[in-house]
């Protein structure tokens, strides 16, 4: 079975910081790329950062760029999220996601979610 668990999310006051963790189990993490999503209020889903299986060579989205840091564990089978100098349009939910391409075939997996505040 299957799962991903996130943890972390909580109420922070802009400025601050918040790491959020993902835990997995029910596939071969190694050889999956990982990644991080969220939705604002009202809003779509959008791409956060992105973590490669093989070297662990990341990408980010413009507006998380220089303030974020996405990481794996693989022994832990577990992705992170750190999150520093909040801004109020930070809030939003987080999930984590697994994905693993191979040909034509997809493979695509999502936590629960969970909830960042960032209000004073």
């Amino acid at each position: 079975q299957v799962q991903l668990v996130e943890s972390g999310g909580d109420l922070v006051q802009p400025g601050g910081s918040l790491r959020l963790s993902c835990t997995t189990s029910g596939f071969t993490f190694t050889y999956y790329s990982m990644r991080w999503y969220r939705q604002p209020p009202g809003k779509e889903r959008e791409l956060v950062a992105r973590i490669s299986p093989a070297d662990s060579s990341t990408n980010y989205a413009d507006a998380v760029k220089g303030r974020f840091t996405i990481s794996r564990d693989n022994f832990k089978k577990s992705v992170y999220l750190q999150m520093n100098s909040l801004k109020p349009e930070d809030t939003a939910v987080y999930y984590c996601n697994a994905e693993r391409v191979v040909g034509p075939f997809r493979n695509d997996y999502w936590g629960q979610g969970t909830q960042v505040t960032v209000s004073s």
